[in-house]
C-alpha cells in the first residue's frame, strides 16, 4: 500500500511538472510543432498563403490611397529559355517549380497574372527571405531621418547585448552586405538559433555567443542572423517595432492595396523573413525602387540609398565572389544583383519566392512557389534566364 502510496505521488509530481512546464512553454511548443508541420512538402501550398492564419502575427495596415496598375489580357509567356546548352519551356518550368502565382508588369502595366494553387489577388503569399529587402528599406529610412547615425557606425553602438564581444565593433554596413564575418553557418545553426530564440532566449542573447570567423568585408557568407540584427538595430535605434516603424513610414506611403503581416518569433518581428502580402503589392514596393524610391511627389527613399543597395562592385559582392554557389548572383543591400549590363535586381525568398526588376526594360516579375527542391543546382541562374526571356518576349 505505501509503494503504491509513493507511486501514485510520483506519478502526480510528474503530472504538476508536466503541467508547470506546460503552463510556461506549452505555447511555444504548440508553435514549435504547427511550424514543423507547416513546412511539410505537402503543407507547403497551404502554409505560403495562409500565414497569418498558422503563426503569431503583427498587422501592417494599409494607407487610404491605393496606386492601381493598369491591367491587359494576359500576354502569350515566352517559349521559354535556354541554359547551359538545354532548352527550358516555360510552362513546364513553371510546373516544375510549383509555381503558386505570377505577375508581370511593364512601364505600370499588368500584361500577365495568373494563379495556380487556390490563391488570387487578394491573398496574402508568404515572402520568406524576400522580407530581407523590406528590412533593408527600412534601414535606409531609419538612416536618412536621423535615427541610425550612418550604416558605418557599430553595430554595439544600438545593441547592448554586443557591447564587450567580438561582435561590437562589427560596422552596420558589413550586415547589410552579409559580410560581416560572424562565426555561424546558414546550413548547420539555423535550427538551434531557431529553436533557442523560440523558446525564449532572445536573438540578440544567442547571437552574442558567436565569434568571429573572418574580418568584416572579408568574404560575402549569406547568414539571415545578419538580417535579424538588422531589424534589431532599427527597433532600438527608432523605440519602434518594425510593423509599427514599416507602417508609418512605408505601408501607407506606397499605394499599397491590402494589410499585410509580419510574422512573430518569440513576440517579435522574424526580421530574416516573415512577412506576409498580395502579389501587386510586392511589386508596388519593386516599383519605389523602380522609381529610385520616389512615390507620389515624395521621396521616401533616397536616391542615394536606392543606388547604393543595388551596387554588387565590392570584390565580396559581385557575382561569382568566393567562387561558392551560394555566391553565383551579386549581393547589394539584401539585394540579390545577376551578371549583366540592365541593371536588375532581385528579392529572393527560399521555396521560389521572387521579385525579378528590370529597370532597362522597366519590368517587374513576381513569382510565388511551393516548391520543396529550391535548393536544386542553378535553381536561382535558371530562374534568372527565365526572367530575362520573358522581360524580352513583352511587346
Amino acid at each position: 500500500m505505501k509503494k503504491r502510496k509513493r507511486f501514485g505521488m510520483v506519478i502526480a509530481g510528474i503530472i504538476v511538472a508536466v503541467g508547470v512546464l506546460w503552463i510556461c512553454f506549452g505555447e511555444k511548443v504548440r508553435i514549435l510543432y504547427t511550424s514543423l508541420n507547416s513546412f511539410k512538402d505537402e503543407n507547403l501550398t497551404y502554409t505560403f498563403q495562409h500565414t497569418p492564419e498558422i503563426q503569431p502575427t503583427k498587422k501592417i495596415s494599409k494607407g487610404g490611397n491605393t496606386f492601381q496598375f493598369l491591367k491587359e489580357n494576359n500576354m502569350v509567356l515566352a517559349d521559354g529559355f535556354h541554359f547551359e546548352g538545354t532548352f527550358y519551356p516555360s510552362g513546364k518550368f513553371m510546373e516544375d517549380t510549383k509555381t503558386s502565382a505570377m505577375l508581370v508588369i511593364k512601364d505600370d502595366v499588368i500584361k500577365y497574372e495568373e494563379y495556380f494553387l487556390g490563391g488570387d489577388e487578394n491573398t496574402l503569399f508568404s515572402s520568406n527571405s524576400m522580407g530581407k529587402s523590406f528590412v533593408s528599406a527600412l534601414m535606409g529610412i531609419a538612416v536618412s531621418e536621423g535615427d541610425v547615425e550612418s550604416i558605418e557606425a557599430p553595430i554595439g553602438k544600438y545593441i547592448p547585448e554586443f557591447v564587450g564581444t567580438e561582435l561590437e565593433n562589427i560596422p552596420i554596413k558589413a550586415c547589410l552586405q552579409m559580410a560581416s564575418g560572424i562565426n555561424f553557418d546558414e546550413d548547420t545553426d539555423m535550427s538551434n538559433f531557431s529553436m533557442r530564440t523560440l523558446m525564449g532566449t532572445p536573438a540578440m542573447k544567442v547571437i552574442a555567443k558567436y565569434g568571429i570567423q573572418e574580418e568584416p568585408y572579408t568574404y560575402r557568407r549569406y547568414l539571415s542572423i545578419n538580417t535579424e540584427i538588422l531589424g534589431q538595430v532599427i527597433k532600438n535605434a527608432t523605440g519602434r517595432s518594425l510593423a509599427e516603424y514599416m507602417e508609418e513610414k512605408l505601408w501607407k506611403k506606397i499605394g499599397v492595396d491590402h494589410d499585410a503581416y509580419w510574422t512573430l518569433s518569440n513576440g517579435t518581428e522574424l526580421a530574416m523573413g516573415g512577412l506576409s502580402f498580395s502579389l501587386r503589392d510586392y511589386a508596388r514596393f519593386a516599383r519605389l525602387y523602380l522609381n529610385e524610391g520616389k512615390y507620389n511627389g515624395e521621396q521616401i527613399l533616397t536616391k542615394e540609398w536606392v543606388k547604393d543597395s543595388l551596387d554588387a562592385s565590392a570584390e565580396y559582392s559581385k557575382p561569382g565572389a568566393n567562387q561558392d554557389d551560394y555566391n553565383a548572383i551579386g549581393y547589394g543591400y539584401q539585394w540579390w544583383i545577376p551578371e549583366g549590363k540592365q541593371g536588375e535586381f532581385m528579392a529572393i525568398g527560399v521555396y521560389g519566392q521572387w521579385i525579378y526588376v528590370n529597370p532597362s526594360k522597366q519590368v517587374i516579375i513576381v513569382k510565388t512557389s511551393a516548391d520543396p527542391d529550391f535548393m536544386a543546382e542553378n535553381y536561382e541562374l535558371k530562374h534568372v534566364e527565365f526572367f530575362r526571356a520573358i522581360a524580352d518576349g513583352i511587346l
